[in-house]
């Protein structure tokens, strides 16, 4: 009697464990049955794996600098970097809008173009982008050569001229010094060429001028100038005057003497060279890239490389900044001038 006692007791004992075993082994089922990646609030940002860095033709300036920072991305982050040609500033801002990209090149004058939905932009405006920083001038350099006569901008009327690829900031570039000089497209024979297609067509003969707005030296332009006796036409200082006052974010600018082999120096404007990437990168990710990028600017092998300051990242921006560059930026003291 008491065996068969004992015996019961020790069954229903280990049934009772076996309950609650399981409505324990419920409970933490239940309790893990969040969304994954925990609560929203504590939940930290996958880093990814890949990022496409969009440049500019690869007779420009875009192009080299973008396969710096690409490699500079690659081994201080972790993250797989990749410059990728493009038509430049204006189509580069549409493809982050589309979500093609994460880190793009442009014009400070683009993309506030695009974020106002003015210009090329009317009725499309780019709104999911920021700032990670300015980098250098962009320089308007109006191309021709000694042989076409070309000596002012007023030259240009009738004359076949590239105003650059379509999607390019050149384009609008093109237009403004035009205008401020009495000068519309209709009053060219307008063509839409790339940089490398631009100094190819003035070596031939196809065309006889080009603008070309790129940190100098230019690729292209520097090529052109090996076999042909290049002319930058100058900006009467009028004329910059004009311009600067109705376009406030141009600022004067000289090409040097001997850039291009010129004998003299040359009046022009120039706008600022700027990084913008998605919003939807997260912060950490933003500022170690930022980071990486201004704490490595002595692996940048272009020339432009010595011009790109941190102290100046965020001279002339125009649009809003990046949470994990600003959060860079507060930590090194970075303030716009």
């Amino acid at each position: 009697m008491k065996k068969k006692s004992f015996l019961l007791a020790t069954i229903l004992l280990l049934t009772l464990s076996m309950i609650l075993a399981a409505c324990s082994g419920t409970k933490k089922e239940e309790g893990s049955a969040k969304p994954e990646g925990g609560d929203k609030g504590t939940e930290t940002a996958k880093k990814p794996e890949y990022i496409s860095i969009l440049t500019g033709g690869t007779g420009g300036t875009y192009f080299p600098l973008g396969g710096s920072f690409a490699n500079i991305i690659s081994d201080e982050t972790g993250i797989k970097a990749n410059a990728e040609t493009s038509g430049a500033s204006a189509e580069n801002m549409t493809t982050l809008k589309a979500g093609d990209a994460e880190i793009a090149f442009t014009q400070t004058d683009i993309a506030s173009y695009a974020k106002e939905g003015k210009l090329m932009f009317d009725g499309n405006k780019v709104e999911n982008v920021s700032a990670i920083g300015t980098l250098y001038p962009e320089t308007v350099q109006i191309v021709t050569t000694a042989k076409s006569g070309i000596k002012s901008v007023e030259d240009l009327k009738g004359k076949k001229v590239s105003v650059g690829a379509p999607g390019s900031g050149t384009a609008a570039n093109a237009q403004q010094i035009l205008e401020v000089h009495g000068i519309s497209f209709d009053d060219i024979k307008k063509q839409d060429l790339s940089f490398d297609e631009s100094t190819s067509g003035i070596q031939d003969g196809t065309i006889d001028a080009a603008f070309v707005t790129a940190g100098t030296p230019t690729g292209a332009v520097e090529g052109l100038s090996a076999t042909e006796n290049v002319v930058i036409v100058p900006i009467a200082q009028d004329k910059i005057d004009a311009i600067i006052e109705k376009y406030p974010y141009y600022a004067k600018e000289e090409i040097p003497a001997g850039t291009y082999k010129l004998s003299e120096p040359v009046l022009t404007v120039a706008v600022q060279a700027m990084l913008v990437v998605r919003n939807d990168l997260s912060e950490d990710v933003v500022y170690d890239i930022t980071k990486a990028i201004f704490e490595n600017l002595d692996k940048v092998t272009h020339a432009k490389g010595k011009l790109i300051k941190v102290e100046n990242a965020l001279n002339g921006v125009g649009i809003d900044v990046h949470p994990g560059a600003q959060k860079y930026f507060d930590e090194k003291g970075v303030k716009a001038q």
